[in-house]
């Protein structure tokens, strides 16, 4: 039995209208990988939140080395020992990496100035035990890809010698080399005795790195186990409160008929990708994977016309199609559902109904007066239908769990009828018994004919998905593989930069 380090007793969190926590309890022993783990809108964000200082709990006690504390503000938490890494990125993009790493506690020299060369110095090391090392420590995070800002927020928790380090789903946004470069990290840290509280959708990464799991549901504690002696199996189980015994399965088309209802050629972007070609058909889904750098979301920005517009043809249902700003691919029967959900998703001040119903409003300028009886009943039909956890349509978006704000997005996009939805990492932050059902509403949707484009970087739901996957390197498709038999191991070897090129 290990020393414990922090033990959180009877937390309940209350927020208008939503009972967040009921009476939760977690204990942490010293030098420990504890995951924590649950559905969306199960608590597990907002119960770091309050260990970590951004909440205050309404009720219950937290115990940290023995003693009894509280955390009015997160400075209180990290003076303390306690880092967390957010789910959602944090940095300030218009600071460098050396200031995002220190600030609010800036170096001194000698004199009481504040040492630059001393924060850039250290600043590299931190930046090479990720193995992030050829960065300039003085560029701006606005400067850096979403994979390397995730990296920047993991060296800066470190930077702080904590007793804990709160992960919140910190490989969401890496690569499986820099995911491995995290879990080495990790292993050293334990081995110094700090505690690590990891939370995780993906299953393999929490029985690879940590030592307990504590499973979570619909705001209540269900279960702590030792990760040796249990199974996904289990704790899928625990999680959802139901056996998940059937994976999804789809049947793959290989053949399609008539005009491609989306057609590009030969698309570019100076120094983000260059000649892309590809066809979209009805019914189809065409699954985009690669590498986290590789052009993937650059490319469907500049295609459904909200950033870098290409040079080269694109063509819905066989008409050369002028896209110069996003009401044009609307207009066209384009929907998008971007990557960063906090930053190009939602509108966190507006309500869940107002989120929702946006893009359908704006599609009818020449109406006066908003029927509000019919925006409310398509709105709270798309709640029903994925299954959104929130009190009503009026909830602010920003008291929904990471994956119910995705699934606003998704039913943004769905109420706009289009016959042409890109998917940005659909299933980002979404919980296993979600992603099935998102699954579900995609096999739906390309009944009726909707052309699905799929970006993801998890192979699997790459391969279970697709009818054809298109593999980007270096801004180039370095090849194409057939839905029905493709391998990870074939995508990998297509993902590598410099490898040659298969026929598409």
């Amino acid at each position: 039995m290990s020393e414990t380090v922090i033990e959180l007793k009877g937390i309940k969190k209350e927020f208008p209208g939503v009972l967040a926590l009921d009476k939760v309890q977690l204990k942490v022993g010293k030098g420990e990988v504890h995951a924590l783990v649950g559905e969306n809108g199960a608590g597990k964000s907002t119960l770091m939140n309050i260990l970590s200082g951004t909440y205050q709990p309404n009720e219950g006690e937290i115990l940290y080395k023995g003693a009894s504390v509280r955390f009015p503000e997160p400075r209180d938490a990290q003076d303390a020992g306690i880092a967390m890494i957010h789910q959602e990125l944090s940095l300030s993009p218009s600071l460098s990496i050396y200031e995002n790493i220190f600030v609010g506690r800036l170096l001194k020299n000698r004199f009481g100035l504040t040492d630059i060369a001393a924060m850039i110095r250290d600043s590299s090391v931190f930046l090479e035990e990720l193995g992030m090392g050829t960065l300039d420590p003085k560029t701006l995070i606005s400067d850096l890809s979403v994979s390397q800002q995730q990296l920047v927020e993991i060296a800066k928790a470190v930077s702080l010698n904590s007793d804990i380090i709160i992960m919140d789903e910190p490989t969401s946004s890496l690569t499986r080399k820099e995911s491995l470069y995290l879990f080495k990290i990790i292993e050293g840290l334990k081995a110094k005795g700090v505690s690590v509280l990891f939370i995780s959708h993906r299953m393999d990464e929490i029985f690879s790195i940590s030592d307990k799991i504590t499973v979570l549901r619909d705001g209540r504690y269900i279960d702590t186990l030792d990760t040796g002696i249990t199974n996904e199996k289990e704790i899928v189980s625990l999680m959802v409160g139901r056996s998940l015994d059937k994976q999804f399965h789809r049947e793959k088309k290989k053949e399609f008929s008539g005009n491609p209802l989306l057609e590009v050629k030969d698309l570019s972007v100076p120094g983000l990708f260059e000649n892309v070609n590809f066809k979209l058909y009805s019914g189809m889904i065409l699954g985009l994977t690669g590498l986290v750098g590789a052009g993937r979301s650059e490319l469907v920005q500049s295609i459904f016309g909200a950033d870098n517009l290409p040079d080269g043809e694109i063509l819905i249902q066989g008409d050369p199609a002028q896209i110069k700003n996003v009401k044009d691919s609307v207009g066209l029967g384009l929907g998008l559902i971007p990557e960063g959900r906090k930053t190009q998703g939602i509108f966190r001040e507006m309500s869940v109904r107002e989120n929702i119903s946006m893009t359908v409003l704006q599609k009818e300028p020449g109406q006066f007066l908003i029927d509000r009886a019919r925006e409310s009943e398509d709105v709270e039909e798309y709640i029903r239908k994925l299954r959104i956890k929130t009190p009503g349509p009026e909830q602010k978006i920003k008291f929904l769990s990471g994956g119910n704000q995705q699934k606003a997005i998704l039913a943004r996009w769905l109420l706009s009828s289009p016959r042409i939805l890109i998917l940005d990492e659909p299933t980002h932050g979404i919980d296993v018994g979600a992603k099935a059902e998102i699954y579900q509403l995609m096999e739906d949707l390309t009944r009726e004919g909707i052309g699905i484009l799929l970006i993801s970087s998890e192979l699997p739901e790459i391969i279970t998905m697709s009818d054809e996957i298109l593999v980007m390197s270096e801004g180039r498709i370095n090849g194409s593989l057939p839905g029905d038999s493709a391998s990870q191991d074939e995508i990998m070897q297509l993902s590598i930069p410099g490898k040659e090129r298969s026929k598409a």
